[in-house]
């Protein structure tokens, strides 16, 4: 089938901060209560929507949730109007109101799992909401992303959306970011990580971090999907308490081209013999030893949290500067460029404000392949053109604060100005009342 793939990439919210609010993620756990710069943030992911779309990709962008979550607060206790409660909060419990505001919707890897029309019985684009249930401030955005998603993604000849899976431990699920489609010629795979099986307290498990994507989940969406061609592995759990939170820290791929480091798996060797079997010798797998590159060097660098993208130059990598300044990450990177791999051009970007806390270029968007009568369905107001960035930087300049300290967050005016800048971005990109306050 003849797809294009559309990269969905959240905006930065105006209440990005640095509250250290994930456990298991390296970088948000060392860089809790430095200032951040939501105006820089959400600028330089407009600098890369931007970069990407000059490559000849279809870009999109995803509007952040509204933040703080004041409903949150109301529903744990805290009473009167919206300055009363954000002032209770703020005195009370500083960690409640860092985790109701938290902008990480911006990820948009973790908004939904993904499969193409050309993988499901019912001929339609699946998308399912990860429940994110492992994070008190992640678990608060499936109902925002599915309203957003379904306002988006509208056309029901073409789409079809599914509630996310049931928010229990057995069923975690954080989405893309554990989920990779590839294809060669004529075949596709829909390729599931997970970190644990849940029911079975005799399986490999990590002991460090939580494994955020349970067996039960990604099966319940192949399931959903009305898939017959998913594959599902078993992250490392070493690799997991090392830092590796997603499978998209430690892997990347895209059509026919599967970038991964020897450690990813319980089993590596196995699942990309499990793979190549399924998809073909096409299938290219290019695989970095560690005394290429150690885990904790992968965790530091996000040289897999890359974008890959099939562009009319060939095959892309768009990585994080980290990489571009880090030795050995970029030793293997030239690596790929100078061989026989598909990859013809490696670029990278400054995406300094989110790698803080913990996504790089790749936590920033959702894979959606399409169609080109898919595509053509997809609302408007939120495809990319010159127009449009333009707009949204001057909406960024004229709402977003320069800086911001977690104990900013309890400022009543900083509130009503994110749902005044809500509702103009609302307005920009026509798509009428989706959040809470509108409702």
């Amino acid at each position: 089938m003849n797809t294009v793939e559309l990269q969905l990439d959240g905006l930065v919210g105006p209440t990005h901060n640095y509250a250290g609010l994930s456990v298991g993620n390296v970088a948000s756990m060392s860089n809790e209560g430095s200032v951040s710069h939501p105006r820089a943030a959400a600028l330089q992911g407009l600098d890369k929507m931007a970069f990407v779309a000059s490559l000849g990709v279809e870009q999109a962008v995803m509007p952040p949730q509204e933040r703080p979550d004041i409903n949150l607060l109301r529903s744990l206790g805290f009473c009167g109007d919206d300055e009363a409660v954000l002032a209770a909060a703020h005195l009370e419990d500083p960690v409640l109101l860092a985790q109701a505001s938290s902008a990480s919707s911006m990820w948009t890897a973790n908004a939904a799992t993904v499969t193409p029309s050309c993988d499901s019985s019912s001929s339609r684009v699946q998308f399912t909401p990860a429940n994110l249930r492992c994070k008190l401030h992640r678990s608060i955005e499936p109902p925002q992303a599915a309203a957003l998603l379904k306002r988006i993604f509208a056309d029901s000849s073409c789409f079809e959306h599914h509630d996310p899976v049931i928010a229990a431990d057995q069923f975690g699920d954080e989405g893309a970011a554990n989920h990779t489609w590839l294809r060669t010629a004529d075949r596709t795979v829909n390729f599931f990580v997970y970190g644990c099986v849940s029911r079975d307290p005799a399986a490999p498990a990590p002991q460090r971090f939580p494994a955020r994507q349970t067996l039960e989940s990604s099966q319940a969406i192949a399931r959903l999907h009305r898939i017959d061609n998913a594959f599902f592995a078993q992250q490392s759990p070493d690799a997991i308490d090392a830092g590796v939170f997603h499978n998209d820290v430690i892997s990347v791929g895209t059509e026919n081209l599967l970038l991964v480091h020897e450690q990813a798996f319980l089993n590596t060797a196995a699942t990309l013999k499990a793979l190549t079997d399924m998809l073909g010798d096409d299938l290219v797998t290019c695989v970095v030893p560690t005394d290429a590159l150690t885990i904790p060097e992968t965790v530091m660098t996000y040289l897999f949290n890359s974008q890959l993208l099939k562009t009319p130059q060939g095959m892309v990598l768009v990585a994080p500067s980290q990489v571009r300044e880090h030795a050995r990450a970029r030793a293997v990177v030239d690596g790929w460029v100078q061989s026989d791999s598909p990859i013809t051009q490696a670029h990278y970007i400054d995406v300094q404000e989110s790698m803080h806390n913990g996504g790089g270029p790749a936590c920033l968007r959702l894979r959606v392949p399409l169609t080109r009568p898919e595509l053509e369905a997809v609302h408007t107001g939120i495809r990319w053109s010159d127009p449009l960035e333009a707009a949204l930087r001057a909406w960024v300049e004229r709402w977003y604060p320069e800086s911001l300290k977690p104990d900013d967050l309890g400022d009543p005016t900083l509130a009503r100005a994110n749902r005044d800048a809500l509702q103009a971005l609302t307005d920009l990109l026509d798509l009428g009342s989706v959040y809470p306050f509108q409702q």
